[in-house]
């Protein structure tokens, strides 16, 4: 046991690790607890959080709505860098945990706090995420993370459920649906129950933002998404603030069977991971984004861009959000996106998020240039010098052969 411990900030969700935690904190560490649940999106998982951290034990709970924020300074960075972790993953809850890490270091330096706590497990990346976050905003803090305590005497959500009983603690899941989630402006995550075997489909109760496509309307919706600089800024003309804008395209594409994800993936600390995720407006907003810069980035700018856009991924998915390699990429990104303004018209439908139409006062496509009709601004004859040159090592390397 940590010696010198008498006040902790607890990252909180009310769920059933955080709700046995705070009691669990209380009796080992016999100290103060604060929680801290930070309001990213979850809607209704927020009701009676209040109540129920007092309740349990905390000795008080900030509930701080960080939704622009978490919109502005962390989901359109990683949308202005077209980021997706192996290829699938749009990294929602990997962009929420080094903001709740942040806020909670901010609050422990407020609350004088000694130490800081998250119920992340040992298996998964969110203790890595949240605790590289600690130490590179301040490293001295002490950092309590249960699941690797050495007086953690839980081995599974079974034991976990009779502590709850216990204590009279009360906790959303149960025991029949087990299921792991996190929600947030632009996705909810799913684990554990049944999702743990990969052949299982997963059943149709545990979606919350999307419809399936079979149920999603007949009629196509079409919507028009505005950009300025990479970052959304309004739908259909509209102009909204970045959280509004979420929730807005959330609703719109999740009522279309739009970002249903069912994928195995890696973790970071070496282990595969099935995860089902729902990001309908995320969805939306990548393609759509692509679509401006389609018609507005340079080619080679582009491309290196997009060689850059995996590592960028891994450094969210991996927690190292605050580090000055991370600092270094997103300079270069955000110098990408200066002429990423537009409009791409996107139509959803059953589950599809189809781009049908761009715009912008900065395109540079050109159909003088580009038709296949009589122009009078490209010699097709020049042609032929261009490819010879490109297929002179070719030629050589065949040569040398014979």
């Amino acid at each position: 046991m940590s010696a010198g411990i008498k006040k902790v900030v607890l990252a909180y969700s009310g769920g059933l690790d955080t709700s046995v935690i705070v009691r669990w904190l209380i009796e080992t560490y016999k100290c103060e607890v604060i929680c801290f649940a930070a309001d990213l999106g979850q809607k209704e998982e927020l009701t009676g959080l209040k109540e129920k951290a007092i309740s349990t034990g905390a000795s008080k709970i900030y509930i701080e709505d960080l939704q622009e924020e978490f919109a502005r300074d962390f989901v359109f960075p990683a949308l202005r860098a077209n980021a997706i972790y192996e290829g699938t993953y749009l990294l929602g809850t990997s962009l929420a945990r080094p903001l709740i890490a942040k806020r909670q270091i901010e609050i422990a330096q407020k609350e004088g706090a000694d130490a800081v706590s998250h119920g992340a497990t040992g298996k998964g990346n969110d203790q890595v995420r949240f605790e590289l976050t600690y130490y590179a905003l301040n490293p001295g803090i002490k950092i309590i993370a249960v699941w690797k305590d050495d007086n953690w005497n839980f081995d599974s959500r079974e034991s976990m459920f009779d502590y709850a009983e216990k204590y009279k603690i009360p906790v959303p899941l149960t025991r029949d649906k087990p299921y792991s989630s996190d929600r947030n402006l632009l996705h909810i995550s799913h684990e554990g129950g049944i999702l743990e075997d990969p052949w299982a489909e997963p059943p149709e109760d545990i979606f919350v933002l999307t419809k399936s496509p079979e149920a999603a309307p007949d009629k196509p919706t079409y919507v028009e998404i505005d950009f300025e600089k990479g970052n959304p800024v309004a739908i259909d003309g509209k102009k909204m603030s970045p959280a509004k804008l979420m929730d807005y395209i959330n609703t719109i594409a999740g009522e279309n069977g739009i970002g249903r994800v069912d994928m195995v993936e890696n973790r970071f600390v070496g282990m595969k991971s099935r995860g089902v995720y729902e990001t309908p407006g995320g969805t939306v907003l990548w393609a759509a984004h692509r679509a401006v810069e389609s018609i507005t980035m340079d080619r080679e700018v582009m491309l290196m861009r997009d060689s850059l856009s995996p590592k960028y991924a891994q450094l969210a998915y991996n927690g190292f959000w605050y580090s000055p390699e991370m600092q270094t990429l997103q300079t270069y990104i955000d110098a990408t996106q200066e002429n990423v303004t537009g409009t791409a018209r996107m139509k959803l439908y059953k589950g599809n998020s189809i781009v049908v139409g761009r715009k912008s006062p900065n395109s540079l496509y050109s159909e003088a240039f580009a038709t296949f009709e009589k122009d009078q601004v490209y010699k097709q004859k020049d042609a032929t010098g261009f490819i010879k040159l490109n297929a002179l090592r070719l030629i050589i390397q065949s040569i040398l052969k014979k």
